[in-house]
């Protein structure tokens, strides 16, 4: 693993990379992503994702089975939440709010299993990467404001999906949606 990429020390798994950025007076290149950076799962499926937000939008959040994802915002500055639903995993429960801008030059690794959303506190630009093709059996999701997740996500009404309202409390998540990468 490159020295620029750290795990969260927060959620397992849960890697943040802060890119290298080189420039001169003609502006600046980085790297953004790299098959190699993360080992432990096969990216022989990628997809690559752009997502446009508003500012005040919140997306999320949202899980997946088969699915890892890796962020990387181009435009404007989110507050990407994570919480851990993974129920064998050493961090369950643990939630994180990480800033990511189109300045800080931040990447956010997401295992299998960590509910993921983030809410637009400008308008924004998130490029995203997964290793596995869409699949809409695989779209799970839990309440963005469940007190019992307690994501500080420094917004109290924000713009919020119909499907993104109607998510379950963590308490409530069906036994047959609960990821459980480590079986």
């Amino acid at each position: 693993m490159p020295d620029f990429i750290k795990n969260s020390g927060i959620i397992e798994d849960v890697q943040i990379s802060n890119l290298p950025v080189f420039g001169d007076g003609r502006g600046t290149f980085r790297e953004v992503f790299r098959r190699e950076w993360f080992p432990q799962v096969s990216w022989e499926n990628l997809q690559s994702n752009c997502s446009h937000s508003s500012a005040g939008v919140l997306r999320g959040l949202h899980y997946h089975f088969k699915q890892v994802d890796y962020w990387f915002v181009t435009r404007g500055t989110i507050r990407a939440g994570l919480v851990d639903l993974r129920p064998n995993s050493p961090t369950y429960g643990a939630s994180q709010v990480v800033e990511m801008s189109g300045e800080n030059n931040t990447g956010l690794f997401i295992p299998i299993g960590v509910a993921h959303g983030f809410y637009a506190a400008t308008d924004c630009t998130l490029l995203y990467f997964v290793n596995n093709y869409y699949d809409n059996s695989d779209e799970f999701g839990v309440a963005w404001n469940d007190p019992a997740i307690g994501l500080d996500w420094g917004v109290d009404d924000p713009i919020v999906s119909e499907r993104d309202v109607n998510n379950p409390l963590m308490a409530n998540i069906p036994s047959n949606a609960v990821p459980n990468p480590y079986r």
